[in-house]
């Protein structure tokens, strides 16, 4: 089954550190965020992974290029006919295609333009600057139980802000970073899709994935949710990328799942 990850923003609330590189490649723990997505899909068996490419693209497909030259012990045979020897287990075993989708390229534009590389009947899509400790095979089986066309994952973010639960002026409860409210779920990514999904997309840059497609999707009540109350957290700012950094220094990372090194 393919996994398409979309790549091609320019990540502008996150300036300081896209201006430079796009967004899924911003280090966390010395590693692109988009790897440790990657890891955790492949965790759980989905290991076919089709990246919509936009704003600075190539930066990614040179990092898939050279991977296992930068991840596994070398020998250069230097001279006329110059060889290069790879050392050790393979590293990873995924399949990644590298599709550009355009710079300017909306969400659903670019989901429609990666079409001829989903040759599956169900396929997954995710955003390029979240994770979760997401059960992705509970979520494939949500999706196929219930029968319709499409399956968002609903999530409950943490506040920014913190909240007082009070009686007149006593504060009763203070809560730092609370969820949403009961029933307070936003999209937090990690859909899985029938192939009928793209003819409710367009080729045209502006089509919005989570606009039109969506909305009419619902609509047509063909879209599911899954409820994971779980962890999650997206990198939209540089407070979101310290509290991924801060969450990848714990004895446990919460998304990490897999098990061989960091």
């Amino acid at each position: 089954m393919k996994v398409v990850i979309l790549c091609g923003g320019s990540g502008s609330r996150l300036r300081g550190e896209t201006e430079f590189r796009p967004k899924p490649m911003v280090e966390v723990g010395g590693r692109p965020l988009l790897w440790h997505i990657m890891k955790l899909y492949a965790h759980h068996g989905f290991e076919e992974f089709v990246l919509c490419l936009g704003y600075r693209g190539e930066q990614i497909r040179q990092y898939f290029l050279d991977y296992e030259a930068m991840t596994r012990d070398v020998t250069v045979t230097l001279g006329h006919v110059p060889r290069v020897t790879l050392h050790g287990d393979d590293v990873e075993s995924w399949t990644v295609t590298l599709a550009d989708t355009g710079v300017s390229a909306m969400t659903g534009a670019r989901v429609k333009r990666v079409e001829r590389y989903v040759d599956d009947a169900t396929f997954m899509l995710t955003y390029g600057d979240g994770v979760a400790d997401l059960d992705l095979g509970a979520l494939l089986a949500f999706h196929r139980r219930h029968g319709r066309i499409g399956t968002v994952t609903g999530v409950r973010p943490a506040s920014r802000f913190g909240e007082l639960l009070t009686t007149g002026t006593e504060v009763i409860e203070f809560s730092e970073k609370p969820t949403t409210s009961q029933g307070g779920y936003i999209n937090g990514g990690f859909f899985v899709f029938e192939r009928a999904f793209f003819d409710y997309l367009t080729d045209d840059d502006g089509c919005v994935l989570e606009r039109e497609p969506l909305e009419r999707l619902a609509k047509d009540g063909q879209l599911a949710m899954y409820p994971h109350d779980g962890y999650w957290q997206c990198m939209d700012t540089p407070r979101d990328l310290q509290a991924l950094t801060e969450a990848w220094e714990r004895p446990a990372p919460p998304w990490k799942v897999w098990r061989d090194g960091r």
